[in-house]
């Protein structure tokens, strides 16, 4: 899941991919929005509620939802960076490597999480789980070639509709035999539906599992990408040794 990469993913590959990690992404933004009051993914909303905080000059709050958008795009910097060296190094699974590297710096964040207290403890999970989410969708926008955004749910939604569209064009109004399409679109839309569904999903298991378990559900996540991360390094690791 974590090593095909591009066009040498089938279809199953980046469904598994964009179940399990946009779930991921799904608990981890609600969990940190059940927490601290604040979105680590949702850049569109930030972004929109920048610019009118900006207009009404609250200078604390915009600098609040700055820190959050520039954090994210320096997850998602050091994704591509990670990513980049591991390939001139040709280092296998630098993929997996990545999310393992989510799963620990997720730890760590837990731990901050569990002994904080105070502002600093909601300032610090918000911006980190914001860090790891840009790295996140990072990771799975290049593997996938950008087929599978884990965090990215209007770009998804979007991709709903237009997959809609092109079907009704090809099934109904074209009325032609155009099997080889429909299944291209059938497929297509199958995969945005599982990453919203999936997203959706684990947003709500999210808020009620933070809930319950506080900051153990981070470690609990973490240990999920561990055992993501794992199959895709040991399977490159036994191929670069043969």
């Amino acid at each position: 899941m974590l090593f095909r990469l591009g066009d040498a993913r089938d279809a199953g590959t980046d469904r598994r991919l964009a179940w399990s990690l946009a779930g991921i992404a799904g608990a981890l933004n609600t969990a940190g929005f059940y927490a601290v009051g604040l979105y680590s993914s949702n850049m569109t909303g930030n972004v929109s509620a920048l610019a009118d905080h900006a207009a009404l000059a609250d200078v604390a709050v915009v600098a609040t939802y700055m820190a959050l958008v520039a954090i994210f795009v320096t997850g998602a910097a050091t994704s591509a960076l990670l990513i980049n060296a591991g390939s001139r190094q040709k280092i296998p699974s630098i993929y997996a490597f990545s999310i393992l590297l989510e799963a620990a710096l997720l730890s760590c964040l837990a731990c901050a999480d569990l002994w904080m207290e105070g502002l600093g403890r909601g300032t610090l999970l918000a911006y980190g789980l914001s860090f790891l989410m840009g790295l996140q969708n990072a990771t799975v926008t290049r593997i996938s070639n950008a087929r599978v955004r884990t965090t990215h749910v209007t770009g998804m939604v979007t991709d709903i509709g237009i997959e809609i569209g092109n079907l009704i064009d090809l099934i109904w109004l074209r009325r032609g035999r155009q099997e080889a399409e429909i299944h291209y679109n059938r497929e297509r839309l199958g995969l945005h539906g599982i990453t919203v569904l999936s997203f959706l999903t684990g947003g709500m298991l999210g808020v009620v599992a933070y809930k319950h378990m506080g900051p153990y559900f981070l470690f609990a996540v973490a240990a999920i990408l561990l055992a993501l991360a794992l199959p895709g390094i040991v399977a490159r690791t036994v191929v670069a040794a043969r």
